[in-house]
């Protein structure tokens, strides 16, 4: 009973990180499965992609209700991801989860967590640099990056369930600057969601998720969400974003080590 506590309280605070900044449910829930819940990495990952996609779901009907989704790009990023996540989960139930495999579930996740930290710092440089490489990139190549920055998220989230959230809008703003920021965050989760699903449904088969635990979890991410949402304009961004990153860096560089 004190481990279900736990659990709502966890998910309301991380649904609650969500609905204030819009990223951090992959990159501190993950983390939290593994340090206060003690589930190995591969279960960590698994349980963690169905929390995703169950929570971003709603969000992404939202955002389409509101017109924010650009289907196009997201077509052409779940066209690279969905190939690369259902090859990287052949490729894991190919060779079974072998302890190089372990080893690399957790490098990648703590790859993935100092990058979000890197993308949630630094969010307004990388509009301006995807204005400079719009010099660059003329619009005929724009679709096959998307494709080939979707094919990175797809392996990249299969691995460590981090990276379609934070990663997939910096990619998308690197690539499409002058989108609003509701249409590249709306076009983000839109992409999240099927990306997620299919990654935890490849997890699932392989016996890496803890369907109990990610129920409990649910339970108190939704009021947490709706929360977080509602402080959004009473609590300064860069505060919140600076925590974190704080969080993010430490979670990183604890995997890694």
């Amino acid at each position: 009973m004190g481990m279900d506590w736990i659990a709502i309280v966890s998910g309301f605070g991380v649904g609650a990180i969500v609905g204030l900044t819009g990223v951090g449910g992959g990159s501190l829930m993950t983390p939290l499965l593994l340090s206060a819940f003690k589930l190995n990495p591969a279960v960590a990952i698994g349980t963690d992609l169905w929390f995703a996609a169950v929570t971003k779901a709603a969000g992404s009907v939202s955002h389409h209700q509101a017109g924010h989704v650009q289907w196009r790009i997201t077509g052409l990023l779940l066209a690279g991801s969905l190939p690369a996540s259902l090859a990287t989960i052949a490729l894991m139930r190919h060779t079974g989860l072998t302890p190089g495999w372990a080893t690399a579930l957790t490098f990648s996740l703590g790859v993935a967590l100092l990058l979000t930290a890197l993308t949630v710092a630094y969010k307004r440089a990388w509009q301006a640099l995807g204005l400079r490489l719009q010099r660059w990139i003329p619009e005929r190549r724009k679709p096959v990056l998307t494709v080939l920055c979707g094919l990175l998220l797809g392996v990249l989230v299969s691995l460590s369930s981090i990276g379609a959230g934070a990663i997939g809008a910096t990619l998308i703003l690197l690539l499409y600057p002058r989108l609003k920021s509701h249409q590249i965050v709306g076009t983000d989760i839109a992409h999240a969601v099927p990306l997620t699903l299919v990654a935890g449904i490849g997890h699932a088969s392989l016996g890496h998720v803890n369907w109990g635990l990610l129920g409990t979890l649910l339970i108190g991410s939704i009021p947490g969400i709706w929360l977080g949402a509602q402080l959004t304009r009473k609590m300064p961004e860069r505060f919140v974003r600076s925590l974190l990153c704080v969080a993010l860096v430490t979670a990183g560089l604890k995997v890694i080590s």
